[in-house]
């Protein structure tokens, strides 16, 4: 392909940028879902060569998809109301969450984290009590890419929500700063960067944040954390920030050398908690930027986390490349097909 060509393809791409990465993230969950739970050699015994894995028949989904649906169909409904704004998104992802928790569908291995969470925040409760404080588990931010696609959106409000809708199971400070991070890659990645720098802008962006609390949007969430949170919110943010800078080192260290055919979680983590699962889905993307099916079949093939961790690869993959990154048969059958596009085309428009 001609560098006007794959100028033009960026171009068009971008547009559709929210399609793309809702699609890639399903697909992604998806080729993940059997793998989850074991080692590379059962997987390549039970499915053949990484580089041939094919979409399961029938193309089911898990949590991490649900969530994610979850997440977006309460943006949609806060900002068909007005701007997004604090108490209105913690009410409607609040609520969008508690049905999730109550679906006969709720049945793909959902986190205990997210489970025991969603059942106390079907209460008169303020959400902080429900909030898990001990957690950073990945269930936080394998969700959270609608807040990086949703457009007009400040910084701040993007920033704040992804924390809140981690929060409001997750409350652990590396669960907020892993959330608004992969975010922001998704962010950024949708507005055209380039993958090679994304590594850069991502670390630039954790050590402006490092002490940055969101009030206005996490209220006194901080203060729950007791002695071992810190003496101020400040303190409170810096541990999770300062994780998260921790595991993008190590991705950095794997960039160097590169190696495609080695299981990436041995170099980033294995992705159950939420900076691993950041890095280790970046890595996948990062060793093929411009070959996402090779990218999503390399993170289904990990020895961790392999849906969490393929579905996070999918969304970055999306969101650079588009719809046309995946083949039209596999985003047909892809469970929750017709949401998706619609929540795609929504904020693609």
């Amino acid at each position: 392909m001609s560098l006007a060509s794959r100028t033009s393809r960026m171009s068009t791409a971008t547009r559709q940028a929210a399609t793309g990465a809702l699609t890639g993230l399903a697909l992604g969950d998806a080729l993940g879902y059997p793998t989850e739970f074991h080692g590379i050699p059962a997987i390549l015994a039970a499915y053949g060569p990484w580089r041939e894995m094919e979409l399961p028949r029938p193309a089911l989904v898990t949590d991490d998809t649900q969530m994610t649906l979850a997440l977006g169909r309460a943006l949609r409904t806060v900002m068909d109301r007005g701007v997004l704004e604090p108490s209105a998104t913690a009410a409607a992802v609040r609520q969008e969450f508690v049905s999730w928790y109550h679906s006969p569908e709720n049945n793909r291995a959902p986190g205990n984290t997210c489970l025991t969470a969603c059942g106390l925040l079907d209460s008169d409760r303020p959400w902080q009590q429900a909030s898990r404080l001990h957690s950073k588990g990945c269930g936080a931010n394998m969700r959270v890419a609608p807040l990086g696609l949703v457009p007009g959106l400040s910084t701040e409000q993007r920033a704040g929500a992804a924390q809140l809708q981690a929060a409001l199971t997750h409350g652990h400070p590396t669960a907020l700063a892993a959330s608004d991070l992969t975010a922001h890659a998704v962010f950024l990645l949708a507005q055209g960067a380039e993958p090679t720098g994304l590594v850069g802008q991502l670390r630039s962006y954790a050590i402006e944040n490092r002490t940055h609390y969101h009030e206005r949007w996490l209220g006194d969430l901080w203060t729950y954390a007791g002695d071992s949170g810190g003496a101020t919110p400040a303190d409170f943010m810096a541990r999770g920030w300062d994780d998260c800078l921790a595991v993008l080192d190590r991705l950095v260290d794997a960039l160097r050398a590169p190696s495609p055919e080695t299981d990436p979680c041995l170099a980033t983590g294995e992705g159950w908690i939420a900076e691993e699962a950041l890095a280790t889905a970046l890595l996948c993307f990062l060793l093929f930027p411009g070959e996402p099916l090779l990218a999503l079949r390399r993170a289904a093939c990990t020895s961790g986390d392999s849906d969490s961790i393929a579905c996070l690869a999918g969304a970055f993959a999306g969101a650079r490349l588009g719809p046309g990154a995946w083949p039209q048969e596999w985003a047909e059958r892809i469970e929750h097909h017709g949401e998706l596009l619609a929540l795609g085309a929504l904020w693609d428009t």
